[in-house]
Formats: structure tokens, sequence, C-alpha cells
């Protein structure tokens, strides 16, 4: 992670290797970049609001 550019660097392992993933693996659909965007938001909003904000990007 690169806070001070609100970067999150994700990775995957598999037999050959390590490589760069942009989707989560766990959370099927969930978008790195959607992660990387609410740390960038917690520095004008409070952990709280931020929250409440990516909770709200999911579908229902």
């Amino acid at each position: 992670m690169d806070v001070e550019q609100g970067k999150i660097l994700t990775f995957a392992m598999n037999t050959e290797g390590s490589f760069r993933i942009n989707e989560s693996q766990v959370l099927s659909g969930l978008d790195i970049s959607l992660l990387e965007t609410a740390l960038q938001r917690t520095r004008k909003m409070s952990h709280s609001e931020v929250g409440a904000w990516l909770l709200s990007q999911f579908p229902r």
C-alpha cells in the first residue's frame, strides 16, 4: 500500500510465481480501485462516513 499516493498494490500467487490483480479474489466483483477511492476519501471524511459510502457501492 502506498498511503501517500492512495494506491493499493494487490498480488496473487500461483505455481509460476506472483502477479498483480485488480479484483479481489475473496470478495468477487470487488475492484481494488474502489478500495483506493475509499482510502483517498479517509483524508476528507470520517471513517464511519467512508464505511457507509463503501457499503453503498455494493449491489444489494
